[in-house]
């Protein structure tokens, strides 16, 4: 069985903890102190192997933990740092926190490793707390907690072409004739089980990539059948081909089944319908057209051509129209954006929030007002603002959480004083 989807957990090393200890040496009765850092802990690293294309490993291991870093020694020696732990997925693995849904990365064009998680901070050794007070310090500080998430992998397979169509329909044949892919053929009613990948050769350098999606039947976005699992596949590609038996081998009505595989995909994300569509009228060797009943290839023309949809006449078995209907989607695919369609970061694991804990603003006198509570704890514990980058995230947890619109209730102004804890700015709107 084809493996596209695993929820898996991972957690970065403790940083090692600061050393207490004191110089003892001969005829230095009174060594001051020598406690060295501790070591970082590991990262949790996600790294693209080009030979993998499942996430079957997933489905064994689940708990992924890079190592701990060392405790400070003495003689003010550093811990060692805690070894950095390389996960390998395929490219085209998305990797999404599992509690919300959003895309934390993609692992798909030039973004090939990623630091998902750091490891913690070492803590510092005794010997950075002397003072001329304090000569004697018997305090080092502890090693920062490793971060920890959930995270749900998803391969969403990258192609520029998607192939679409009932079971039985030709796909796999079609796919065996104008790829170097080799799918297993035969007269399954039910789906095939994995997607097929396979280049399309146009000459002179030129051609694309190509993938059977299977599990596209009716209800396939409300997860009946494998279709939910394999429809993630679809999103990646830019042009879509229909499959559909023009011939009616099986008693089907080729202009129903794609408006219900379109229905599906709507369902599933009604961005796939922008996509650019092409029309295979596939066994067209095998159509038997009686007297007085309509062509059902200017049945399909008619009903699409008309809305832009290209349709083609083709025999999966024969060879019949291939050539045009690939040429079609070859210049097709010259006029759109070459780069791989690419899912944004919309989840940042240095920088999560928890809307669900509280906070409170209270104006305290004229121009001066507070904001406390366990969700500014949390924020701030996780974020550095000494930086650029946690500054910036500082000032959109402020907007976003609501907290900015409870001030402007209580009337504040500009140039007020908002206290936060030990921290105090000043209000600009």
């Amino acid at each position: 069985m084809f493996a596209d989807s695993a929820k898996i957990f991972i957690k970065s090393g403790k940083g090692g903890d600061g050393h207490v200890s004191f110089r003892r040496e001969l005829y230095v009765p009174n060594g001051g102190p020598d406690g060295g850092d501790g070591g970082r802990g590991g990262d949790i690293i996600f790294q693209v192997d080009e030979g993998l294309n499942t996430l079957s490993d997933f489905r064994h291991v689940r708990k992924y933990v890079a190592q701990n870093g060392e405790e400070g020694k003495k003689r003010k020696c550093h811990g060692a740092d805690g070894k950095d732990l390389v996960i390998k997925v395929p490219a085209g693995t998305v990797i999404k926190d599992d509690e919300t849904g959003k895309v934390i990365v993609d692992m798909s064009g030039d973004r090939k490793r990623e630091i998902l998680l750091k490891g913690g901070r070492g803590g510092q050794g005794n010997m950075h707390y002397a003072t001329a007070t304090m000569q004697v310090p018997k305090y080092a500080q502890p090693g920062k907690a490793g971060r920890e998430l959930w995270v749900r992998l998803e391969l969403k397979v990258i192609a520029d072409v998607g192939l679409v169509g009932f079971p039985n329909v030709g796909k796999s044949t079609f796919l065996s004739r104008v790829t170097n892919a080799r799918p297993k053929i035969a007269n399954y009613h039910f789906t095939t089980l994995n997607p097929v990948l396979g280049v399309v050769d146009m000459g002179e350098g030129s051609g694309f990539v190509i993938a059977d999606i299977p599990g596209l039947i009716e209800g396939a976005s409300e997860g009946v059948g494998l279709g939910h699992a394999f429809l993630k596949h679809i999103e990646r590609t830019k042009v879509m081909i229909h499959m559909v038996d023009a011939a009616s081998v099986e008693g089907r009505d080729p202009i129903a089944d794609i408006k219900a595989i379109n229905k599906e995909l709507e369902a599933y994300n009604p961005e796939l319908m922008k996509r650019p569509q092409v029309i295979a009228a596939n066994k067209m060797d095998a159509v038997f057209q009686a007297p007085g009943e309509p062509d059902p290839l200017e049945r399909l023309k008619n009903e699409f051509e008309p809305k832009g949809i290209r349709v083609f006449p083709i025999s999966a078995v024969s060879g019949q129209g291939l050539q045009e209907l690939l040429y079609f989607v070859a210049e097709l695919l010259k006029t759109m954006d070459s780069a791989p369609i690419i899912f944004e970061p919309e989840f940042d694991p240095d920088y999560p929030d928890n809307e669900t804990l509280p906070f409170s603003v209270e104006k305290l006198e004229d121009g001066i007002y507070s904001v406390e509570g366990p969700r500014i704890d949390k924020m701030l514990g996780y974020t550095n603002l000494d930086s650029e980058k946690g500054f910036a995230f500082f000032q959109k947890f402020l907007k976003t959480s609501g907290i900015l619109e409870e001030l402007e209730a209580q009337g504040i102004q500009e140039g007020d004083t908002v206290k936060i804890y030990q921290l105090q700015f000043e209000y600009y709107k």
